[in-house]
């Protein structure tokens, strides 16, 4: 896009699509529909971006600034997610470029990691302050980092070094700072049983589809019950064996039928066009996108499903609340990815409450969570063991080795931090904070050695630069993490 010099072109695009696609209405219909939470994927460089990164700055929190105003004018809280990390965290177009994974992974992945949870840090100082913490009580540090190529132990890492750049930055115990949100990295929720015991206010975001493997032609109606068989039981065990977890990501889809669904240009599994890989034919997708002649059946059985889902998962976002209409034909054609269509045709619930009960009750969590994973007594007190065992930065990663020997960044920069918004009422004053919730938090940020030498965060496979460095830059190893004691609370 921003090599797009034609009339009308650019990143300017983007400018349009944020005023015009989600706006102040929209908040006021999703509370209209019973919801009580949105879920609002945040870029990096909604902070900053670096010399030749082709993404628009800054403006993205423009918008999310005006989300926070619209959310506490309708009554919903917000779990943001961290969606987009320089080099990207799964090699998905969401992440901010198709192609490969370069977070955690290959020569460019502690590079990119150590100024991803820069951006953490910045992120949580923002939201802790008094002015918004109340309305942002979820943060999600990662959205779905490809686990099984990045591995668990340099994830679980990562994940420990964002949780102390939060606390640290929030303080610990009910009512400093949000919940902190960790994606399963699709390894799946049982491995995630017992992580970082006594942590301070942590969840587990787990993505169920059902339509991103396996093809069937079987009949929606067959789906009735599979939300709650296949996903109701691992829930509630997970809700006891490591606490809070929610769904952060569902859709009705139960084939990968949609435009764009799989990306731009890759086909389907569904009508084996789908690129990589070799795919049999199933069907037409027309059975699952032409909408507006589904019949009563049709219909009633994607509610079905939904409700399902709804009970199953318990604590859900669902993936997406609008999806545009195509610019070819003018009307949605990924319909089972928009709560706001299903709303207005009658294949979403009016009142979210009545998918109670769906299920039948099976696999029951009982409550309450433990009071440490609540805030309250024993927060934040992490055995001493456990978090020596996450100790930062892991020694090696994948696809590129000892972290000694790949490009890393050093704690000498100037920290960004995220502009509050401005008022202009003439006669009444109100604070919006200065972006900056722990004044103790003087850390220098992550940035180049003038005198080493760094790859495209982007590149993927490929040799570390060699030398790395010049003779003359001796203090090239990954600094350690350096982490003060949390502060209980702040009045």
């Amino acid at each position: 896009m921003a090599a797009d010099k034609s009339s009308g072109g650019g990143l300017s695009q983007l400018e349009t699509h944020y005023q015009t696609f989600i706006t102040e209405q929209d908040f006021a219909e999703i509370a209209g529909a019973g919801l009580n939470f949105v879920r609002i994927p945040l870029p990096y460089w909604a902070i900053e971006v670096r010399s030749g990164e082709p993404f628009l700055p800054k403006t993205a929190w423009t918008y999310f600034l005006k989300a926070i105003q619209w959310a506490r004018k309708y009554g919903l809280r917000i779990n943001l997610d961290f969606h987009a990390l320089p080099g990207s965290q799964n090699g998905w177009n969401h992440s901010g470029k198709f192609g490969s994974i370069n977070v955690l992974y290959g020569p460019m992945g502690i590079a990119n990691a150590q100024r991803s949870l820069d951006y953490i840090r910045i992120i949580a100082e923002f939201i802790s302050q008094p002015e918004y913490a109340d309305v942002v009580v979820i943060f999600g540090i990662t959205n779905e980092p490809q686990g099984t190529p990045i591995g668990q132990d340099a994830l679980s890492r990562y994940y420990m070094q964002a949780y102390d750049y939060v606390r640290k930055a929030s303080g610990i115990g009910e009512g400093n700072g949000p919940f902190i949100s960790y994606h399963d990295g699709f390894l799946g929720l049982p491995q995630w049983a017992g992580f970082l015991p006594n942590a301070d206010r942590t969840a587990l975001d787990y993505h169920p589809y059902l339509c991103f493997e396996g093809q069937s032609s079987a009949p929606m109606s067959s789906y009735a019950q599979t939300p709650c068989t296949t996903w109701g039981g691992l829930m509630n065990t997970s809700m006891s064996a490591f606490g809070l977890t929610a769904a952060g990501e569902f859709s009705n889809a139960v084939t990968d039928c949609g435009l764009y669904v799989n990306g731009v240009g890759l086909g389907t599994r569904y009508e084996g066009t789908y690129t990589p890989g070799t795919w049999p034919v199933v069907g037409n997708c027309s059975t699952w996108t032409d909408w507006q002649n589904w019949n009563s059946t049709m219909i009633s059985s994607i509610q079905q499903f939904a409700l399902a889902s709804m009970d199953a998962l318990q604590n859900w976002f669902f993936w997406t609340w609008k999806i545009g209409n195509s610019s070819t034909s003018g009307v949605v054609e990924a319909p089972q990815w928009s709560y706001q269509l299903g709303l207005q045709n009658g294949w979403m619930p009016l009142d979210p409450r009545v998918a109670s009960g769906t299920c039948a009750n099976q696999d029951i969590w009982s409550p309450p969570l433990q009071a440490w994973q609540t805030g309250g007594a024993g927060a934040g007190q992490i055995p001493a063991s456990v978090t020596s065992s996450y100790a930062w930065p892991p020694a090696e990663i994948s696809n590129a080795g000892a972290v000694s020997l790949l490009p890393s960044y050093t704690p000498t920069g100037t920290v960004a931090t995220l502009p509050p918004p401005t008022f202009t009422y003439s006669s009444k004053t109100a604070s919006a904070g200065d972006g900056w919730e722990n004044p103790s938090d003087t850390a220098s940020g992550m940035v180049g050695i003038a005198s080493c030498s760094y790859l495209n965060p982007w590149i993927g496979t490929a040799a570390p630069p060699s030398p790395l460095c010049s003779s003359g830059a001796a203090a090239r190893a990954v600094p350690d993490s350096v982490i003060t004691p949390f502060p209980r609370r702040r009045s």
